[in-house]
């Protein structure tokens, strides 16, 4: 595997570090403000105005972001019946269609989540007042990480497995 590859392979995977370290981060504060607004609502009395709706969107940009994390790490649900029953090399050509088509997949996830995101960029969360553009905007970045990782796949793939330098 060329230099240029493996360095590729090294920036995506500190970026799926970040990307980890970020998707921990919020499941944190989604389960803090979750467990206080049950807190309020039920022993104070009176629950917070913001936190179900600050938590459904963190929601969104961990399922989008853990998808592409996921995927890098190969801990997607997967049907593996037909790589396991042919051969090596055609094992080898299925994964590289597969990811293939996630290529593609993460390509109209950005084009179309980009039109989108800007879309409703005018409106705003009714408790937060927060613009929509912003829990929108989960949709291409997730697919921009899976397009990343695609790639980082794909090279793998053609290289032989993981370069272990």
């Amino acid at each position: 595997m060329g230099s240029i590859a493996r360095y590729y392979i090294r920036c995506i995977d500190l970026i799926n570090k970040f990307t980890g370290w970020s998707l921990a981060v919020m499941l944190a504060t989604m389960s803090i403000l979750i467990f206080w607004q049950v807190f309020a609502r039920f022993v104070v009395g009176n629950s917070l105005t913001f936190s179900e709706e600050l938590s459904r969107f963190l929601m969104i940009w961990m399922t989008l972001l853990g998808m592409a994390y996921a995927y890098r790490k190969g801990m997607l649900i997967s049907v593996d019946l037909l790589p396991d029953i042919v051969s090596h090399t055609l094992r080898k050509w299925i994964k590289i269609a597969v990811y293939m088509l996630s290529f593609i997949f993460a390509v109209v996830l950005v084009i179309f989540g980009w039109d989108m995101a800007q879309a409703v960029s005018s409106q705003t969360a009714p408790s937060t007042r927060i613009s929509m553009f912003w829990p929108m905007l989960a949709l291409p970045i997730g697919g921009l990480l899976i397009f990343l990782n695609s790639i980082v796949l794909i090279i793998e793939e053609l290289s032989g497995g993981r370069d272990k330098t």
